[in-house]
């Protein structure tokens, strides 16, 4: 296979034969309905055939069409059971796995960004890709250094025309929103288009990316509980970082022991509440592609070319809410969420029902142990989708405020790889000891 396909109308026609395809199976089914075949034999045929659709045409686009599968992939833990099954295995593949560029095309680009004689770099390089993902893939090699025999590395290597394949494709994606809709019920994919198209030029500057990761690796260096590996050289489309090994997240999740799942669970949560206060940032791309568990227990996290720059540690307000929420304290949320502009302050609302919306999403805090799990999910996004809840009318009052838009984003994202885990760990005390305002006021 060659480079990305760049061409516009390339790639749109092969994005518009996903909703085509799924309209002609649609059909197909109606008329094996006709004669007599069983509706869930039927559904169950169908969905396969649009999850391995799904699967090759976004993994053969790469570019946004497969970076809009990786993040779709995190929230198939909210799908009702007798529709996850099938999109689990293939959106799972596309968090790792993606046909991969030709070694002449991978040559091409290193002589580019590190000069004609990138070889003098390597002991080794190794030509077949180890992982490849949405806009570039990773090979490993053995990095000459001080280090005797080298030092292994992984080379993370932008596709060529990446740039040009994720704006086409977030176009396209955003006209297809009703076959989108049909994979996953309920989920509203237009915030999620604009927040990817949001992050495109910065996840496209691996340069960016290395100044990130290496803020990761300072504020997270000999931590018993985190491992992020340090940058040894960059260019603006490759990036040369410490190679780890471990067990990626999708392998627990898909056959992972229950110690393992509370393990990555913990460390998970861990990452995601003190990266603000120790590195003013967020790991904003988390799907389980982009974490390992090491031997030693630690989290080894890859990938920072998503991060949500938070130069003031997470709100504090975020913190203190959740609290009084928990203790019941209605007037004083509605109050706060006034205050920070979830709610308009000239605006008539019931404090008790805007804490009964609350409170069932804030189960994971209210006790020392709580275990997520794909029910909770589900049960969860069904009650804030459906329009006869009151859960569903209350939310159409609420207002997200810009400022928190990629926090919430990054947050949901976490909480469905928690739910695939199905891992149970002491999430409020992780919270009281990093978030500010929600340990009490002594």
């Amino acid at each position: 296979m060659s480079d990305i396909p760049r061409q516009a109308v390339t790639r749109t026609a092969k994005l518009a034969s996903l909703p085509l395809g799924f309209a002609g199976r649609a059909m197909l089914g109606f008329g094996k309905r006709m004669t007599g075949m069983a509706s869930d034999a039927i559904s169950a045929e169908l969905q396969q055939r649009t999850a391995d659709q799904v699967f090759a045409v976004l993994g053969q686009l790469k570019g946004g069409a497969m970076k809009f599968g990786q993040a779709l992939s995190v929230f198939e833990a909210a799908l009702p059971e007798e529709m996850a099954g099938p999109y689990r295995q293939a959106l799972t593949k596309l968090q790792e796995s993606a046909p991969p560029l030709p070694a002449s095309s991978v040559h091409r680009v290193l002589a580019d960004q590190l000069g004609p004689e990138w070889r003098k770099h390597f002991l080794e390089f190794d030509d077949t890709p180890a992982a490849a993902a949405s806009i570039g893939q990773v090979h490993k090699a053995l990095w000459k250094g001080r280090a005797k025999g080298g030092r292994p590395v992984a080379v993370k290597i932008q596709y060529p025309g990446a740039g040009d394949a994720l704006l086409s494709d977030l176009k396209q994606l955003s006209r297809l929103g009703s076959m989108f809709k049909a994979i996953q019920p309920g989920l509203d994919i237009k915030p999620l288009l604009v927040e990817l198209r949001a992050r495109i030029s910065e996840e496209l500057d691996y340069e960016l990316e290395a100044k990130a990761q290496r803020a990761f690796a300072a504020a997270y260096a000999d931590d018993a509980e985190i491992l992020v590996p340090k940058v040894v050289a960059q260019a603006p489309r490759v990036l040369v970082t410490e190679w780890i090994e471990g067990m990626p997240l999708s392998k627990i999740i898909a056959g992972g022991s229950q110690e393992e799942r509370d393990l990555a669970g913990s460390r998970m949560a861990t990452l995601h509440f003190s990266a603000p206060a120790r590195a003013r940032m967020l790991h904003a791309d988390p799907h389980p592609g982009n974490f390992r568990l090491m031997p030693d227990g630690r989290l080894g996290v890859v990938d920072f070319g998503a991060v949500a720059r938070l130069p003031d540690g997470l709100p504090e307000p975020v913190g203190r809410l959740t609290r009084l929420a928990l203790a019941h304290e209605a007037d004083a949320v509605v109050e706060g969420l006034r205050e920070e502009g979830f709610l308009r302050l000239e605006q008539d609302i019931d404090a008790e029902e805007v804490l009964n919306f609350l409170l069932p999403m804030l189960a994971p805090l209210a006790d020392d142990e709580f275990q997520f799990t794909r029910a909770w999910l589900r049960g969860e996004a069904t009650r804030l989708a459906s329009p006869k809840s009151p859960a569903f009318q209350l939310s159409r009052q609420l207002n997200l405020p810009p400022s928190y838009l990629l926090i919430h984003r990054v947050t949901l994202g976490s909480i469905g790889v928690l739910c695939q885990l199905e891992a149970k760990a002491p999430y409020r005390e992780i919270v009281e000891e990093w978030v500010p305002g929600f340990a009490p006021v002594p």
